[in-house]
């Protein structure tokens, strides 16, 4: 416990979460650094492409620069809209639920999941590889480099939406100032001066492999495409911006934007003016910032800012992988763990899980950025198309004002996204598409077999009139712990009255508006018992339910108390991971006590 309040802190009240709302400036870090990150490695994915035709089709990298430059310009629009429609957040998800229908929701839901743990995955490679490339020793230690990076950023989300922004605000400001130097003073010496040697930054080039064809050139764009990624996490993320929520996240999308734009062409141009060649061991940016600063500490600066962009490029993705997952959540597609908030008022699970997914990705492709970049886009792309297909849906249903520009801009957004996603998969199929393609099946298939059982046990534990119950004799006191009103809970409440005793339910408050269900619940289905609210400022069911058993205890000394713990037990044992495990907490919690007995009443689940 004291190991857990070191690393992450002390509990927040639920009271205490208006105040973790987010300024621009702060939102900006958090949000904004997985897109404006890409441009590392963006470019570099381009000429990687481009130069299987020899160097002379490194020319084609500019207007495919341009494409992609109309793809943020496109999304820019259609993200502001969908932002101002949906202001409790508009996610792929949530936008493909409420206008197409649920499959295609699930199949947004399942490749935004595996976008976002490839976004840690990526990142944290890629801002390896520019440290490596300015200290070649640490190369055979990036996947370990890598690890770090992640548990790093897993417990710094853990501690906090606002903390872990204010911690990774003034890096990623730091990187985005250098990264603008390198653009800013390398594009006025492509204007102003010849271009400095480059003989011992080339490699030689050596037969073209391929011949320039529009496949390739098409190839080159799809690889680029990543550059585009992670533009939906503010549309996810609205509710965590201050009021004006809505107006907030719309400026900083336009700042994001507008970052992102410049530094991407930047490089691109320099990239294209003075001839680079895509190097195994030294990355794009690092041969501008040569080419610019040469040695200088202005040339380390720019390394350091880049790995540090690159790796809190992640923490977009921790701030998006958990909304995502609390959505499906309570909606029958994960396990409701998923939705519940921390001590700190984030979700925790969510983080956890995406930080595990994510090392292990990682350690399988051995912290090899080129590697991972293929599975990279195709995710995002086709929750882009989904996204802006519900909004051209939403247009033509709801209408309203300005509905038909609104309409115009979302068509070309679904237009455009559509024909990238196809062109990504056909060009990228056999570079390991299809393990994206798989993986969307297997996680929808895992969906749905998740929500077919929340809805059997949901059949299963639902309440319906049995008639009026006989009081019995009460003698000693009798606690029933529930979460709510069911069958499961009934089962336990007839067990208890066959006991004596003085019986009471206990329901703990950590949320105001399901209290007050239970308790209308509980005055039609409780049969006259007692039931006992406990406030809970903290969330801590569990201990508030022990400090209430250890009132008593210390009242009354000749007081036995009998705790009667209502389970549901699923029917296979791997259902068991989809429910939490208080009743098991509670039971080692208390199973030590002096005059304190625990009785069991299991709710079997047949399928």
């Amino acid at each position: 416990m004291f190991l857990k309040r070191w690393l992450i802190g002390n509990p927040l009240k639920t009271t205490q979460a208006s105040h973790e709302r987010l300024s621009k400036t702060i939102a900006l870090a958090i949000f904004s650094s997985n897109a404006i990150s890409s441009v590392a490695y963006g470019t570099e994915e381009i000429l990687l492409v481009l130069i299987l035709a020899g160097t002379a089709a490194l020319s084609w990298s500019i207007p495919v620069s341009f494409a992609i430059l109309f793809l943020v310009l496109v999304l820019t629009i259609s993200y502001r809209q969908i932002i101002y429609e949906y202001p409790e957040g508009g996610g792929a998800y949530i936008v493909a639920k409420t206008n197409l229908g649920e499959r295609p929701a699930l199949v947004a839901a399942a490749a935004l999941m595996i976008d976002y743990v490839l976004t840690v995955a990526v990142s944290i490679a890629a801002g390896v590889a520019a440290i490596t490339s300015a200290i070649p020793d640490l190369f055979a230690y990036r996947e370990s480099l890598g690890l770090l990076a992640i548990v790093f950023i897993v417990i710094m989300n853990l501690r906090g939406v606002r903390e872990s922004g204010r911690f990774f605000a003034i890096p990623t400001y730091f990187s985005l100032v250098t990264l603008g130097l390198l653009v800013i003073i390398g594009t006025i010496n492509t204007f102003f001066t010849s271009p400095p040697s480059l003989v011992s930054y080339l490699e030689p080039p050596g037969k073209a492999m391929e011949s320039l064809t529009l496949f390739l050139i098409l190839r080159s764009f799809a690889a680029g495409c990543s550059t585009v990624t992670g533009m939906e996490v503010i549309s996810n993320g609205v509710k965590s911006f201050r009021h004006p929520e809505s107006k907030n996240a719309a400026i900083t999308m336009v700042w994001m934007s507008t970052i992102l734009a410049s530094l991407f062409m930047g490089i691109s141009w320099m990239a294209y003016n003075y001839h680079i060649l895509p190097k195994s061991d030294e990355t794009v940016v690092s041969q501008l910032a040569h080419l610019t600063f040469g040695t200088s500490p202005l040339y380390y600066a720019v390394q350091i800012g880049t790995m540090i962009l690159l790796i809190l490029a992640a923490n977009s993705a921790f701030a998006g992988f958990p909304h995502l997952a609390s959505n499906l959540a309570r909606d029958g597609f994960m396990p409701h763990q998923m939705a519940t908030f921390g001590d700190r008022l984030v979700f925790s699970n969510g983080i956890i899980v995406l930080g595990l997914f994510a090392g292990l990705l990682l350690v399988t492709f051995e912290g090899n950025t080129h590697a991972l970049i293929p599975l990279y886009a195709i995710g995002v792309f086709i929750s882009f198309t989904l996204s802006q297909a519900g909004m051209v849906k939403r247009w033509l249903t709801k209408k309203g004002a300005h509905w038909r520009k609104k309409l115009v801009v979302n068509g070309i957004g679904a237009f455009t996204t559509g024909i990238a996603s196809l062109i990504i998969a056909s060009t990228k199929f056999l570079q390991g598409a299809w393990i994206v393609f798989l993986l969307i099946t297997i996680l929808i298939v895992m969906f749905q077999g998740i929500r077919s059982h929340y809805r059997a046990v949901t059949e299963q534990i639902a309440l319906d009139r049995r008639g009026a119950r006989p009081p019995l004799p009460q003698r000693n006191i009798v606690l029933i712990p529930i979460g709510g009103v069911n069958r499961a809970v009934i089962r336990a409440v007839d067990f208890a009255r066959s006991r004596p005793g003085d019986i009471r339910a206990v329901f703990v408050d950590t949320d105001p508006e399901e209290s007050a269900k239970v308790k209308i619940l509980w005055a039609q289905w409780g049969c006259g018992i007692n039931l006992i609210v406990l406030p809970s400022p903290y969330r801590s069911v569990l201990g508030s339910l022990i400090d209430y058993i250890e009132e008593i205890l210390e009242k009354d000394r000749d007081t036995w108390v009998t705790v009667v713990i209502p389970e549901i037990l699923p029917a296979r044992w791997w259902q068991n991971i989809l429910h939490n495990q208080r009743a098991l907490m509670l039971k080692a919690a208390l199973l030590f006590k002096e005059r304190v007995v625990l009785t069991d009443v299991p709710f079997h689940l047949t399928r």
